[in-house]
C-alpha cells in the first residue's frame, strides 16, 4: 500500500456555526486540536478534458477518479511565482496527491489555454505528466481561505475554509474579471493518514458536523454550468 495515502474527510458547514464556534469545536475536541501556522488563501485554477470527464467521475463518485490543478498561495491575480501542478488521485475514500513545480506565470484576463500549455512545455515535468496535462483545459477558477489546526498527537490535521470564490474559466480566454460566485458556506476537513483510520472516529464522533461528499471543483462547475449536474 501507498505511504501516501490519506483519508480527506470533509464537513460541510452552512449557517448553524459561525467561524469562531467552528474553531472552538477544534480547540476544545479532547484530541487537542490547535493552529498550527497563520491562515493563508489558497488559489487554483482546475484542468480537465474537452468534455468534463473528470468532473463527471469526481460528481458520480467513481471509485478511481482524478482532478488536476495549479495551486499557488498569496493573492490571486498577478504575478505567480511558485504555482504547483497537482494530481490528485482517488481510490475510493483515500486519496494520493502528486505534486510538480512550474514555471513562474502572469495571472490577468489575458491568460489563455496555450498560455498554460506553454508554462506545461517550459516546465521540467516528467514526461508522463506532460502528456497527461497537455490535452486538459482550464474550466474553473477559485480561491478561499484557509486555517490549518493539528491533534495533540500530531496524527490529525484538520482546516477550516471560508471566503470560498469560484470564477470561470472561458473556453478561449480566461473571464476572471466577469464570472464570480461567492458561497458563505465553511468547509471543515478532517486528514490523516491511511493507517489510522481505526482511530478517526474517536475524532469524527465529536464533531458536531455531518460528514459530507463535497468538491469545490464539482461545487464550483455547477454554478456555472447548471445542464452539466447529474
Amino acid at each position: 500500500m501507498n505511504d501516501n495515502l490519506r483519508y480527506e474527510r470533509k464537513f460541510v458547514v452552512n449557517q448553524q456555526y459561525d467561524k469562531h464556534q467552528i474553531e472552538q469545536v477544534l480547540k476544545l475536541h479532547p484530541a487537542g486540536f490547535s493552529e498550527i501556522h497563520q491562515s493563508r488563501y489558497i488559489n487554483n485554477i482546475y484542468l480537465d478534458t474537452p468534455n468534463f470527464l473528470f468532473y463527471y467521475d469526481n460528481n458520480s463518485g467513481k471509485s478511481k477518479r482524478q482532478k488536476a490543478r495549479i495551486r499557488w498561495y498569496g493573492d490571486l491575480e498577478g504575478k505567480v511565482k511558485k504555482p504547483i501542478l497537482e494530481i490528485k488521485i482517488k481510490y475510493g475514500a483515500v486519496g494520493d496527491k502528486l505534486s510538480f513545480p512550474l514555471k513562474p506565470f502572469i495571472l490577468d484576463k489575458d491568460l489563455t489555454q496555450g498560455d498554460l500549455h506553454q508554462i506545461f512545455r517550459e516546465s521540467d515535468l516528467p514526461l508522463d505528466i506532460f502528456e497527461f496535462v497537455t490535452p486538459l483545459s482550464p474550466k474553473l477558477i477559485n480561491r478561499y481561505r484557509r486555517k490549518y489546526f493539528q491533534s495533540f498527537d500530531k496524527i490529525f490535521r484538520s482546516t477550516i475554509d471560508d471566503q470560498l470564490t469560484y470564477i470561470d474559466f472561458g473556453n478561449n480566454h480566461n473571464t476572471i474579471l466577469n464570472r464570480v460566485v461567492t458561497d458563505s458556506t465553511y468547509v471543515v476537513e478532517l486528514k490523516y493518514a491511511y493507517d489510522k483510520d481505526d482511530k478517526a472516529s474517536r475524532v469524527t464522533d465529536l464533531f458536531p458536523f455531518r460528514m459530507t461528499k463535497s468538491s469545490k471543483y464539482v461545487n464550483g462547475i455547477d454554478a456555472f454550468n447548471k445542464t452539466l449536474a447529474v
